[in-house]
Parts: C-alpha cells; structure tokens; sequence
C-alpha cells in the first residue's frame, strides 16, 4: 500500500433538546392537525404554494443563483429557516411549517451555494415528512436516481473528493497489515467477508498490493464473500472484479457474493489456515435499530475473525429525537457539501450528479423514518458498543497514518493534525483509530478491532 501507486488504479448546534417521551403524543396530534386542516381546505392549498415554489427553484437557472450567492448573511438565514421549520414540524405547526418551507424554497438553489444547495435537500426532506407515503408529491419528491445515475454519482465523488478513498486504503493498509502478522501460518491465503461490497472499489487496491508481494512461484490467495443488495449488482461487481484480477499473474481471486437481505454470516465457508477479516465500512449506520447491530456484532464474535476493520460516520450520543437528528445530520452534510467547493466550480455538472443523485438521495432517505418504529437512522460513537460485544480495539500502524497522511496531500490541500481549513486526519483513541475531517466537523472515523483476548484457534 506504500506510495499509493495505485490511486491511479481507481479513477474507477444548535443544540435543541425536546422530551422524546413526548414524540407518540406529539405523532398522534400531527394525525389531528392533517384532518383539521384538510376540512378546511387550508392543508390542500398551501401545500399546492409549497410544491409550485418547489417547483419553480428547480427551474431557476444561474441568473438566479448569482442574483443571490454571496449576500451577506444569507447563509445563516437559511439554517434558521430550516431549524425553525424542523421544529414546528417536531410540534406539530403544519402551518408555520410550510410557510417557512415557501421561504426556503425561495432562497435556496441546486447551483448556489453550499449553504443553499444542502438547505434545498434538507427542505425536501422535511416536505416528504409533512406528507403521507401515500401521497403522489411524497412519491415525487422522493423520486430514486436510476442505478446508472447512482453508479455515476459515486465514481465522481470517489475522483474528486479523499472522503471514499480515505475509507478504503486506510481499510486495505489494516488488513495487509493483519494478512503479514499471519503470513507464516496462512497458507498465503486472506479471506474477506465485505458486509457491503457495493461496486467493489475498495479491492483493486487491495490485490495491488498482495500482488507486489507475492511472486509468480509463490502466489497469494485473495478470496471475498461480498454483501450486496441486489443480484444484479453483485454480478457486476463480481465481473468488474474478476476482470481486474486477471491482470496479476501472481494472484488466485475468488468472489462468492450474497444478498444481504436473506443471507447470515453463519453460512459463510471458512477454511483452515486462512487469515479471516470482517469489513465494515459505511454498513452499521444502514442496520438503524439497536438490536440488528448488537445481532450482527454477536455473529461478527462467532465468526472467530483475525481482524474486524470498522469505518464509519459518528455522532454524539445525544438523545434520539427528530430535532437531534437533524441538527446533527444538517452539521453533517454542510461540511461535505462544503468540501465539494473546494474540487468542483459551482456550474459543475460532476458537482450536481454528486449532490442529487447520491448526496441528497442520502439525505432525504436518512430524514425518511417513522419515530415510533425504531427504525430510526443514526450517528454513534462506536467504541463502547464493539467493546460491549467481545471486541477490543487494535493499535493503527504508523504506516496506517502515514498513508493516510499522502492520500490527503495528494487529493487536496490539508494539514494532518492542523487547525482550520480543508481536509484533516487525526489520530484518535490513543492511536487505535484514526479520523477524516472537513474542517472542525469530524466525518469518518477507522479503527481494527479483535476479539477480545485476540483469535481463537478452535
């Protein structure tokens, strides 16, 4: 993984706090409110002014956007107006609720900039709250990018922004790194169970580096059982794999892929004499309820792993109420939709593929849940939970940080450990993690963990 050769490889607070014992009363109150104003007529004519002014934002082009990018001031409004708006929703003020969504929509554009770019998804996510499932608009507003729009949103964010590549190398640095502590009792052999294989980008490298190595008399056996959420994407993420694996001599690959919707990890094929590594990354945040994670983390144990490598967004620990998440998700995807203009111009057509089809869809699915059902999408702090499952956390490499540390000066222009400005990487919990951040806002964080007491040799 040194030198980070194969880069090239891959161009493939606002702190408001409201009871939440109060949110099934307050849920029962919004029914109320809807059949209240539907009687009267008023719920159906001001959401008609709400999606027409939707509409129109949509249509504005980039007269509008100089007309108001840059004004003094604006930016702050916009996040008031977005707080204000989440808030009389959390108590049930349709009315004001709408209003302040009018002046959002009337201020806000996709070719603006950052603060107003984000505050328009965030707006859309708090209209798809007011409606019902049921309703066409909720539908609309909604609407999923094709797979093909989807697929070329991510390559672009990979191109242009360290976030996914961070994730990655720093990820394939831990598992060299666990592959060599096992190398003289590992048949040369490193089986990785990806619990979210998505396109695959992660293992290009990856072979790189066991092919540089390995040797054409002594070759390494790389084999990965990919999750994934459809079986058409795992065929194509198995094909573009496979394909790139053919161009080392000295590499034996093999990719068995399963859906994540009906397989478990107990039907997993372990062989004897092969260095086993769990990777987690960016798949804990979309399980949402406690026990599908504690479950998956007690699977996770049982599997008996070298090494589990754990990437992912944090959060606080604050209380899980609507407001907090919004607050802390809004603080979010500013920062990210704030690094883009650092790599992309505002009239970008890679910066708006990156911001509608993956970006926003991100943010109105994570805004898209009921309370009540527990379902609820969430940051964490991630250390007490793995620990709370029979998993310590491993100290990093100096070379996990060091190759962190190149990536950044390659990508763009940071300081490691520094203060403002562009992307950082720090270390963290006494050099058993290390973290990305855009600024002050920390956005991933990546630790290795094992079983307490190191592997088991049953």
């Amino acid at each position: 993984m040194e030198g980070l050769e194969e880069e090239s490889l891959l161009s493939f607070g606002l702190a408001i706090i409201i009871d939440s014992g109060r949110e099934r009363k307050l849920k029962r109150k919004r029914r109320e409110s809807f059949k209240s104003l539907d009687t009267n007529g008023v719920y159906e004519g001001k959401m008609f002014s709400l999606l027409e002014t939707r509409e129109m934002m949509l249509k504005r082009g980039n007269s509008r956007r100089e007309a108001i990018t840059g004004e003094d001031g604006k930016g702050l409004h916009l996040i008031h107006l977005l707080l204000v708006s989440a808030t009389s929703l959390q108590e049930n003020k349709l009315d004001t609720t709408m209003e302040n969504l009018i002046e959002l929509y009337e201020n806000v554009s996709l070719n603006g900039d950052s603060v107003q770019r984000v505050a328009a998804y965030f707006a859309d996510g708090l209209v798809a709250r007011v409606l019902t499932h049921r309703s066409p608009f909720h539908e609309m507003i909604m609407k999923e990018p094709t797979p093909e729009d989807e697929f070329l949103a991510y390559i672009e964010l990979y191109k242009v922004s360290p976030y996914y590549q961070f994730a990655h190398f720093t990820a394939n640095q831990m598992i060299i790194e666990a592959f060599e502590r096992e190398e003289s009792d590992n048949n040369r052999a490193l089986h990785v169970v990806d619990l979210d294989v998505g396109y695959g980008f992660q293992w290009p490298s990856l072979m790189q580096s066991l092919s540089d190595k390995a040797t054409t008399g002594n070759r390494v056996s790389l084999r990965v059982t990919g999750f994934g959420k459809t079986l058409e994407e795992l065929k194509e993420t198995k094909a573009r794999l496979i394909g790139f694996a053919k161009t080392f001599r000295n590499l034996s690959f093999e990719f068995e892929g399963m859906l994540i919707s009906n397989s478990r990890l107990k039907s997993i094929r372990k062989r004897k004499k092969e260095t086993l590594v769990v990777n987690m990354v960016f798949y804990l945040n979309s399980l949402c309820t406690c026990k599908r994670i504690s479950d998956l983390l007690k699977s996770v144990y049982m599997l008996n792993p070298s090494m589990v490598v754990l990437i992912e967004q944090e959060g606080s620990r604050s209380p899980r109420t609507f407001l907090s998440r919004f607050i802390e998700l809004l603080h979010y995807y500013a920062s990210m939709f704030d690094s883009l203009d650092d790599f992309l111009p505002l009239d970008s057509l890679q910066r708006l593929q990156i911001e509608k089809n993956h970006l926003g869809k991100e943010i109105k699915r994570l805004m898209d849940f009921d309370n009540n059902e527990g379902t609820s999408p969430h940051l964490e702090t991630w250390k007490g939970r793995m620990e709370s499952h029979g998993l310590e956390g491993m100290s990093l490499s100096s070379k996990s940080i060091t190759q962190a540390k190149l990536l950044l000066k390659i990508k763009a222009p940071v300081q490691f450990g520094g203060e403002n400005g562009g992307f950082t990487a720090f270390e963290r919990e006494q050099g058993n993690a290390i973290s990305l951040a855009w600024q002050d806002k920390c956005l991933i964080t990546a630790s290795a963990w094992q079983c307490v007491g190191g592997r088991r040799r049953w």
